[in-house]
This record gives C-alpha cells, structure tokens and sequence, in this order.
C-alpha cells in the first residue's frame, strides 16, 4: 500500500474506532462485565498501544510519556513485558479514561507524522507493522460491539440500556426450509492464496483432500432453535458432548445467550435493545457446544437431515470458494456503524448458498491447529496467533460486528468451545461421501 493510501486507512480506522464509542457515557467506559470482557478504555488504549510499541518506539519517534502505560495496556506479549492481568481491567482507576484518550491523541499525532516524514527505506521496513496494526483494530472494534452488548445486558434488568437506536425493518419473509446444496470434493487449496492481506494462521495454501458433502444454504434459524428448546434439548444429555452437558449443567444453559422468557415466547437482548426474537433471523450467541448438540437433534427430526453435523474449516472454504463470498452484499459492519443492522438478518430468497459472510460467525468441527509449514510473524508479532493454537475450535464467515473489509473466505476466527458472548451461529452439514 502506497504512503498516501496507508495514511487515509489509518486516520479511517482510527476514526471509526471513535464513532462506535460515542453512544457512551463515562461510567461505560469502565465497566468489564466479566474476566473474557474488557471495559472500553482498555480497548481504546490498547488498540493505540499496540503502535507505540510496535511501530513508533522500533522508529525512534517520540510521543510523549506515559508511565504505567505499557503494564496497562499490554494484552498477552510476554516479550513486551509485564502486563495487567485482564481480570483486572475493570477493577483500576488509572490510567484514567481521559488519560486514556490524550494517550490515543499523542501515538495518532506520533504515527501520522512519522507516516508523513519517513524516509522510503523507513516506511517501507515499518509498512507491514502499521497494516497489522490496523487490521489488530478492527478486529477489537469487533470485540468492542460483542464486549459492550455483554455489559449492557449484565446490568439488572431494570436498568439495561440498548447501545443503539431501535433499528425498523421491513418484515421478512418465512424462512423456507433448510435446503442442502452439494458440492464435489477431491483435493483443493486451503489457506490463503491471493493478494491483499492475511495473518499468518491463514498460510501456507496448501493441498488438502475434501469428501464430497452438502451444506446448509442458510443458517439455522431461531424458529428452528426455538424448536430444539421445546423438544428439550438442553435437557437430553445423549444430544452433548460430555464438556459440553457439564457446561450446560454447571451454567445453567436453557437457550442462547441474551434470550428471556416472554410469557409463552422469547424475547433477547441486542444492541439495539430488547426486541422479540425473530424467527426467521439466524440464531445468534450459541456455543461450540450448542451448535453441535444442535446439529446432533436436527439430524434426528428431519430424515433428509440424517447424521447432519457442523462443516470442518476444509469444507466449509472450498464452498465459499464454489458458491462465492459476498463479502460487499453480507451483513457486515461498514464505516457508519449506526446505519447497519447490528444484528443477524434473515437470509433473503436468493438461490443457492447465503449467508457465508456476515451475520454470525459459524462453527466448524475443527480444531484450531496450524497449518502444514505454518510459520508465525516475525519478532514480538510471533505471539499474536500461534500460541493460542489450544483448546479451541475455528469459526468461519464473519458476523454483523465485522468490519467488511475484514471478512474473507480464508479468515480464522477461533473461540473456546464454550464461547457465547461473541456473535456466533450454526450451519449443517450432510456428508455425501458413501452415501
């Protein structure tokens, strides 16, 4: 990306980072929900700390000083330092949040002028460094809409603010039934394998061996979910994993997260407040383990759904390759947050496979792994992906809190199996492979 070009993307993204903080008030920016949610102004300081430390102190360019900052706001670089435990994040008082803000201020005002000033050789060996910091931001403006949305609804009920205006849309139509849509198999290429930007758990391409199977040419609905409610789902124990029936016993599990009883229906929280739960709009804020046991109880109701089970990471990026990947007609975040759906949306009536990008992020069976040759970013970066290659499942598509120029086929997403505050559905899989 050329100077000019890299500088308009910067004072964008950092732009927008702003707007979608607006709607707060001051109490807002300090609460943290629970330990796996941090409050807004870490994640204001930590996106700007994340320069500091990888683009303007490497340059030698000076931006003021800020004692205490770096423990603050370090996230999980051990190379870097000492850090915060994030448990911790809500329960301090400095860095104040208008501390906060005139540290953003002086990295914007450091960075700019060093995008501005640097010699070719300089800009070039720290291009790399500024684009992953970028792309590290719309990533947590993504966290900071699924983080606000789990602290907005952790206050009593009561007291709940919707974070955005309520949303009219025109009525949808009914969901017409699941429809499973076969692709061929054979070996294809997963990974990245174009132009434009990736993180390195999205390389090398390589060669992997696809069964030929169907998949789902939509997600599963609420209708369908509020079906699998009321056949007692949460109560079937063979429908679960064993982690999984012990999370649903030890949680208390008895729908989606954000979903509450409204006499004989359901309504659920969301940013824009407490709506009822549209059936034809895809479920949203379900677990790994939800969507499996899901998949488990479907595929014993409907005979053509037989054995149906949740796509792996292979088979779920060689359909959006075959089927395309609607990455400017998906429900995603765009650069007014306010004018988006900021929520998962009904599928529509077009032909074929929908809604692979945007609304929710979907589940796969795959656990997040490396790929064959993986190798991590060079230097502090290293930690960014491949330590977290643990204990965690791969989710696929993006969701309505995605920055749209985030979502691609490759992207991997990945959560604990027991995940639910994050924007995440399901889609079924029929394998065809000796049928």
């Amino acid at each position: 990306m050329e100077r000019n070009a890299l500088l308009a993307r910067f004072l964008a993204v950092r732009a927008r980072s702003e707007r979608l903080m607006s709607p707060l008030a001051e109490e807002d920016f300090r609460i943290q929900s629970m330990p796996d949610v941090s409050p807004p102004w870490w994640n204001l300081g930590h996106t700007s700390w994340f320069f500091a430390a990888n683009v303007l102190r490497p340059n030698g360019a000076e931006f003021g000083d800020f004692p205490g900052f770096d423990y603050a706001l370090n996230s999980y670089y051990e190379g870097l330092g000492p850090r915060l435990p994030r448990a911790m994040r809500g329960r301090v008082a400095q860095p104040s949040t208008d501390d906060v803000r005139r540290y953003r201020t002086a990295v914007d005002r450091a960075t700019i002028a060093l995008l501005r000033a640097a010699d070719e050789a300089t800009f070039v060996a720290m291009h790399d460094a500024v684009v992953i910091g970028l792309e590290h931001e719309e990533q947590h403006q993504e966290l900071f809409l699924t983080e606000i949305l789990h602290i907005r609804w952790s206050a009593p009920e009561a007291l709940r603010r919707a974070y955005a205006a309520p949303l009219t849309r025109p009525p949808s139509t009914a969901s017409s039934p699941m429809r499973a849509v076969d692709h061929r198999g054979g070996m294809q290429t997963l990974g990245h394998d174009g132009e434009g930007f990736c993180w390195d758990n999205e390389l090398p391409p390589h060669p992997v061996l696809v069964p030929d199977f169907a998949l789902a040419d939509r997600l599963v609905t609420n209708a369908e979910w509020i079906a699998f409610v009321e056949d007692g789902g949460y109560r079937q124990p063979l429908l679960w994993l064993s982690n999984g029936w012990t999370a649903v016993q030890q949680s208390g599990w008895q729908a989606p997260l954000y979903w509450q009883r409204d006499g004989v229906g359901w309504r659920r929280f969301t940013l824009r407040g407490l709506v009822p739960v549209e059936p034809d709009a895809p479920v949203c804020h379900v677990s790994f383990y939800e969507a499996d046991a899901f998949a488990r109880w479907y595929g014993g109701q409907f005979a053509t759904w037989k054995h149906a089970r949740l796509p792996r990471e292979c088979e779920w990026e060689h359909a959006a390759r075959v089927s395309g990947f609607d990455q400017r007609g998906g429900n995603l975040l765009d650069e007014d947050p306010m004018a988006g759906a900021l929520d998962a949306a009904p599928a529509g009536s077009r032909e074929g496979v929908r809604q692979l990008a945007g609304d929710t992020w979907e589940w796969t069976l795959s656990h997040y792994e490396p790929y064959p040759g993986y190798r991590p970013f060079p230097g502090a970066l290293m930690e960014y992906n491949g330590k977290f290659m643990d204990n965690q499942r791969v989710l696929r598509g993006g969701s309505f809190a995605t920055p749209r120029g985030q979502a691609r086929a490759q992207y991997r997403n990945f959560w604990p199996a027991d995940t639910r505050f994050q924007a995440t559905g399901v889609r079924l899989l029929l394998d065809r492979t000796g049928h």
